[in-house]
């Protein structure tokens, strides 16, 4: 039986809609999982969510097989005791809110209900997302298994070792977008300042980043030898990269090193 399939038996509890939580949904109901059972709990369900067919803020299965939790961790606070009466072991618990750990779930669910946290990224929304995934320790490979079908829905999965290489996720994947955002950003500028229209070089930086990110999932070579094909001796390509080699590997360094230990702060309070 697949998670979908226990799913559809036994309900699912979608704690929080929002963008994230939207996403998700979008993706499974498109793999064929029936609206009817899925209850989203949220105060304020867009359009899309209430005319899906879900059950919005209605009673809830006493034991759903699968509780996700996709509320703004400081609204959890308020939210996570509607689902305390689940835990035990009958329910799994999926958690993509940020920086709340498996410690703080298992002090209201209890230890003994098999809880995974999962981050995925915001390319999500357009189904190109990452999560990276950890499961407590009543989490079995079965529950594993489980929580890496559901985040297919929205992206690529990984799972982790332990629950601290989650700070360092966030630092790559999770905080990542704005990153390359910024550079699309910097690529169009200076378009700009060599001549382009303002559009026309946003539209080249725009492409730019999304082609060479398709090209480098789907090519065998490694991103290092996809950068040497494209650098002709003595050409334009390394004109500019002499620039950037110079100075970009530190600043990512530090970049992700930041986000991280922002990641370590918040977690511990």
């Amino acid at each position: 039986m697949t998670i979908f399939d226990d799913i559809t038996q036994r309900g699912m509890v979608l704690l929080g809609c929002g963008k994230m939580g939207s996403a998700m949904l979008a993706g499974w109901l498109a793999e064929g999982l029936p609206a009817t059972s899925v209850h989203v709990i949220d105060p304020k369900p867009s359009d899309w969510v209430t005319g899906t067919g879900v059950h919005v803020n209605a009673a809830l299965p006493d034991a759903p097989a699968v509780a996700l939790i996709a509320v703004k961790p400081q609204m959890m606070g308020d939210a996570l005791p509607a689902l305390q009466g689940m835990g035990g072991g009958g329910t799994l618990f999926i958690s993509v809110a940020a920086g709340v750990t498996i410690d703080a779930y298992e002090r209201v669910l209890g230890a003994t209900s098999p809880i995974i946290r999962a981050m995925p990224n915001t390319p999500a929304a357009v189904g190109q997302g990452i999560t990276a995934l950890v499961g407590n320790g009543a989490s079995s490979a079965a529950h594993l298994d489980g929580a890496e079908a559901l985040m297919q829905a929205v992206g690529r999965v990984v799972r982790l070792e332990t629950e601290d290489q989650m700070d360092a996720v966030t630092g790559v994947s999770g905080s990542g977008p704005a990153y390359v955002f910024h550079l699309i950003e910097c690529l169009a500028k200076a378009g700009e300042a060599q001549g382009l229209p303002a559009d026309m070089a946003m539209d080249l930086a725009k492409a730019t980043v999304a082609g060479a990110g398709a090209l480098a999932m789907q090519a065998d070579e490694t991103p290092a030898q996809l950068r040497v094909n494209v650098t002709s001796p003595n050409g334009t390509t390394q004109a500019g990269l002499e620039v950037l080699m110079a100075e970009l590997p530190d600043l990512i360094a530090r970049t992700v090193a930041a986000a991280t230990d922002r990641s370590k702060e918040l977690r511990d309070g």
